[in-house]
C-alpha cells in the first residue's frame, strides 16, 4: 500500500479552486439557505397552528376555572334599579325596533 505525503501547498492550491467556485455561487447558496430557514419557520408555524389540546388538557383548565357567585341580594337589587328605569327601557325598547337608526 502507498503512503500518501500530505503537502499543505498541494491542499492550500485545492481548497483555492473550491474558493473560486464558492465564490461565485455564494449568492445562490445565500438564497437556497434563507429559503431552507424561511420553509422550515412556515412548517413550524403550521404544525403549531393545527395542534389541538388533550381533552385530558382541557379537562385540567377547566377545574382550574372558578366561576363566579352573585348574591340573592344583588341579583334584587339589579333587578329592582332595571324596573325603576322606564327611560332606559324605552331606549332600549326603540333600539329593538330599529337598531340602525340613531
Amino acid at each position: 500500500m502507498a503512503t500518501k505525503k500530505l503537502d499543505l501547498t498541494s491542499t492550500l492550491k485545492k481548497f483555492k479552486s473550491f474558493e473560486s467556485i464558492g465564490m461565485r455561487y455564494l449568492s445562490f447558496m445565500l438564497v437556497l439557505l434563507s429559503l431552507g430557514v424561511y420553509s422550515f419557520i412556515v412548517f413550524r408555524i403550521n404544525s403549531l397552528i393545527t395542534a389541538e389540546p388533550t381533552d385530558e388538557q382541557i379537562s385540567e383548565k377547566l377545574q382550574t376555572v372558578q366561576r363566579p357567585k352573585i348574591d340573592q341580594a344583588s341579583i334584587d337589587k339589579i333587578n329592582q334599579l332595571s324596573d325603576n328605569s322606564v327611560e332606559v327601557k324605552a331606549i332600549f325598547k326603540e333600539a329593538r325596533q330599529n337598531p340602525f337608526q340613531e
